[in-house]
């Protein structure tokens, strides 16, 4: 299971974070151990590591070679500017050429080549793998460098995902016997305990964080069904036992497994949920997050997969493996397919195997009382978090402008603006709401609230309408340096797929018809509208973004392409080479994009620099 999709109120979009009922301010206990953990992590920036301090091996999942490549790159680049610790072996295993194989079976690829690397020596490792494969097509301008590489307004140099996930789990490791730590990219783990409490991960099988949660968001979640405990006194921390664990159970399915435990007096400890349905706010669940298995538990895995040869189906490392887990584990889980994204024949068979494999070992739980998880996946809640949620950002230390020339922003107001590594000319306009990173806007830029600008450089003359999204890629097409600008409204659904060009009209580009959009750009409806599978038509695929010479050009008419749409005045495609997201990606200059955010870097140094003389 990859966390996601909870509801937090009217104003606070789905997955937005657990704990925190009502806003009733920021966690003063969060808020210190979290600085704690980022000045520790920062001391290690750029220093060799003692060794049994921090991870022997990090390792990152991408989906495929592409971004394998990018995210060699990236690592490099990161190492070489002492932006993290020295001394780690960092790896990138890319899932091999074919099926798609989930996060479970990336878990699978990693055992595997951890063992051809090491041989043995890995049986005394400390190892933390996070799944950062796909193409996060519900926040593009994480696509095409990676979801794990996405950036904060936070550190400086800026933290990106990879350097948060190091810092919140700095204490892990010297309290860890051999194994492996897995994860996921895109979300954020806070958490506080007493001083003399210690997160241990050195019990065999299975351990997993669990954090109290209201019922809604155990439907999106994994949910553990406790061992019952005679200590009545609810402490920060326990160490309890699972005797079930559920996957994206309903609320009756809660119920009926005792999962349903009831709230703490202390209700700013907990997730809020459908504050309108009484008994679904007053009682809990624990949900998951991360989980850790020891060396012995990954061995048994490793061998089953190499016994199986390769995998056609896919595995989710968090249903497929911890269902298994705990006295109450059965196998009628293995045919329930209602959460999976494909159904491929062989997936009953493999899960069984797994169940089989696993069935009887422990899965030991440790529940964090006061902790916060948020998931940064979709544009809403990345939006939310960055711009609106003020207590993560009293919490975590976020800022508005994060190494940035801005001469505006306002802290006044409940929404602000956030700046990321970014040059913001005095004259130009932001609105509150709205998020700026890897950009250069000139002084005629206007920006609508609630939109989010990526990778951007605007000179002339442009306004960017409310709820927007533009992302400029460098792109390499035959030989050619070229730019091209994904735009769309934040709240497109780009995943949405038809199967045939008849249905195209239930899709939805910026609120209006798709084939209405279509029309206004003067595009034909055909097959060679859209790349890739004729069989899953989506906005994804279609090709309408225009290839120019020039950055600024690239975001010129792409906007020209959303006016006419708000307009709903014509603006003709016909003249341009078009391409979809899903090409855009394909021919990324990765090379090309890093330059870019080098050269952002060192004019806002210097401009730095010369405000300070």
């Amino acid at each position: 299971m990859r966390p996601g999709q909870e509801t937090l109120g009217s104003t606070i979009p789905c997955g937005a974070a657990f704990m925190a009922a009502a806003e009733t301010g920021p966690d003063v206990a969060l808020r210190e151990a979290t600085q704690r953990k980022l000045r520790k992590f920062e001391r290690l920036r750029g220093q060799p590591v003692p060794p049994g301090q921090f991870w022997d091996v990090v390792v990152l999942t991408p989906a495929d070679g592409d971004q394998e490549v990018a995210y060699q790159l990236q690592l490099t680049r990161k190492l070489q500017r002492g932006e993290l610790p020295l001394g780690v072996h960092y790896h990138v295993f890319a899932d091999p050429t074919g099926a798609k194989i989930g996060n479970g079976g990336s878990t699978l690829c990693a055992l595997q080549h951890l063992e051809e690397i090491y041989g043995e020596m890995w049986s005394s490792f400390t190892i933390l793998l996070i799944h950062s494969g796909g193409y996060s097509q519900r926040l593009p301008n994480a696509s095409a460098l990676g979801k794990i590489f996405t950036a904060l307004p936070l550190g400086d140099p800026i933290y990106q995902m990879l350097e948060l996930k190091l810092a919140m789990y700095i204490d892990f490791p010297s309290h860890m016997s051999p194994g492996i730590l897995v994860t996921c990219a895109d979300d954020i783990e806070l958490y506080s305990v007493r001083e003399t409490d210690i997160l241990r991960f050195d019990k065999p099988g299975f351990t997993a964080l669990a954090h109290p949660s209201d019922l809604i968001i155990g439907t999106t979640h994994g949910v553990f069904v406790l061992e019952h405990s005679d200590d009545s006194e609810c402490g920060d921390l326990e160490y309890r036992t699972c005797h079930r664990f559920l996957h994206k159970p309903s609320v009756q399915e809660m119920y009926q497994a005792s999962a349903v435990r009831k709230r703490n007096p202390s209700p700013e400890n907990f997730a809020s949920g459908d504050l309108s349905a009484q008994n679904l706010h007053s009682d809990i669940v624990y949900t998951d997050s991360l989980f850790y298995m020891d060396h012995n538990s990954a061995k048994k895995l490793l061998a089953f997969y190499q016994q199986l040869g390769a995998l056609t189906c896919e595995i989710d490392a968090y249903g497929d493996f911890l269902q298994a887990l705990g006295p109450g584990a059965t196998v009628a889980y293995t045919r329930n397919t209602a959460n999976v994204t494909r159904e491929e024949s062989e997936l009953v068979g493999i899960r069984e195997k797994i169940f089989h494999l696993l069935q009887g070992m422990p899965l030991n739980v440790i529940t964090l009382n006061n902790s916060k998880f948020c998931h940064i996946g979709t544009t809403q809640e990345y939006l939310y978090h960055f711009t609106s949620d003020r207590n993560l950002k009293s919490e975590l230390g976020l800022f508005s402008k994060a190494v940035s020339i801005f001469p505006g922003g306002s802290e006044c107001s409940n929404e602000t603006t956030c700046v990321i590594q970014s040059i913001v000319e005095s004259k130009c306009s932001l609105a509150p709401g709205s998020v700026v990173e890897y950009s250069w806007l000139g002084p005629d830029v206007t920006v609508g609230g609630n939109s989010i600008i990526s990778g951007c450089h605007v000179v002339s003359k442009a306004t960017v309408p409310p709820s927007s999204f533009l992302c400029t890629l460098s792109l390499k097409v035959n030989g050619r340096s070229v730019y091209a600008t994904m735009a769309y409204g934040v709240d497109d659904k780009l995943k949405q797929n038809v199967k045939v060009l008849s249905d195209l009209h239930s899709l939805q580009f910026c609120g209006l018809e798709f084939l209405a959009c279509l029309d206004l750009w003067g595009l034909k409806i055909t097959e060679d509208l859209f790349s890739g599978n004729k069989s899953s038509l989506s906005l994804w695929t279609a090709r309408i973004f225009p290839v120019c010479p020039s950055p600024n050009d690239s975001v010129g008419a792409s906007l020209r392409l959303l006016e006419a749409v708000r307009s709903r005045s014509p603006f003709h495609l016909t003249s341009y080479e078009l391409l979809s997201i899903e090409e855009m990606l394909f021919y990324k200059d990765v090379e090309d994009m890093m330059k870019w955010r080098e050269h952002l870097s060192e004019e806002i140094g210097l401009q730095r620099c010369q405000a300070d003389v």
